[in-house]
């Protein structure tokens, strides 16, 4: 351990924030002991998430030999009984005076302490916001819904969902589904679960009923939907302005966008066009 004398202005009486001048030993601590210290080798960001209070990360940085030869400052210097060793300590790590490292200052650790918090908080919410998440789903078509779930709420992905299947009157009704505007504006839980089987309505992009011959045409806030076109139904994405064709026999449904047939017994039929757009959320 190696120490020279230094002259250190240190708050008495934090309460008044007066301060004195003593004469202490600069200790620069050159032991091998990683056990009673913070590895240099860790990271800022680690440090920060170990730590709940900026006291206790100093405190991490202070060892028994530290508090040792500040008692005998104590004594050899008659510092005042109210001056504590541990106050000393904390406030000599705060001001650098250590050979471990760079010591993060109070407001810094505070504001990586927030913004880890937020981060987290963020995490959680969003694995909280899947409607998928955690649930064992065995259907080829709710896993294919699952597994675009999390790009659709973020707007990475804009999916086009055709099901053709039987109401439950025992009609034959089809329609395209806006995925990512049904999950804003329902709880996607309970077909996941299987509680409700997922069916277009009269309010999505399109829906036909084939025994009563109702047809239904609405844009939504991602889709524009163009009926006007002599072979079939066409959708504008509102974000990168590109045509979706959702006529099978195109050779392509449209610039970046891709169409897949999803083999199920639970529909007549299901078939999922997913969009991607350009231009970054």
């Amino acid at each position: 351990l190696g120490f020279d004398l230094f002259d250190c202005t240190i708050s008495v009486d934090q309460r008044s924030n007066e301060t004195q001048k003593y004469k202490l030993d600069r200790y620069n601590l050159m032991t091998t002991n990683s056990d009673d210290q913070i590895s240099s080798s860790v990271g800022i960001d680690d440090a920060v998430a170990q730590f709940e209070t900026y006291e206790d990360y100093l405190d991490s940085q202070i060892t028994a030999t530290d508090l040792f030869y500040l008692e005998v400052h104590h004594i050899l210097y008659s510092l005042p009984e109210h001056f504590k060793d541990e106050e000393i300590a904390r406030q000599l790590v705060e001001l650098g005076y250590r050979g471990s490292g760079e010591t993060l200052k109070r407001e810094e650790f505070n504001s990586r302490k927030k913004a880890l918090a937020e981060a987290m908080l963020a995490k959680e919410q969003q694995k909280n916001a899947l409607s998928s998440f955690g649930l064992k789903i065995t259907c080829p078509f709710l896993q294919a819904l699952a597994e675009r779930e999390g790009s659709n709420r973020t707007g990475q992905m804009s999916t086009i969902i055709f099901i053709r299947d039987k109401n439950s009157r025992g009609q034959e009704i089809s329609g395209y589904i806006d995925y990512a505007h049904r999950l804003k504006s329902e709880d996607f839980t309970v077909y996941f679960k299987e509680k409700k089987k997922l069916l277009p309505r009269t309010g999505d992009l399109s829906f036909y009923n084939w025994e009563t011959h109702n047809v239904v045409a609405n844009s939504s806030p991602n889709y524009t939907v163009i009926t006007e076109n002599p072979n079939g139904l066409l959708l504008k994405n509102k974000r990168d302005r590109k045509i979706l064709n959702v006529d099978s026999t195109a050779a392509s449904p449209g610039d970046n966008s891709k169409r897949t047939i999803v083999k199920t017994d639970k529909y007549l039929q299901v078939v999922i066009y997913d969009h991607i757009t350009k231009r970054k959320t």
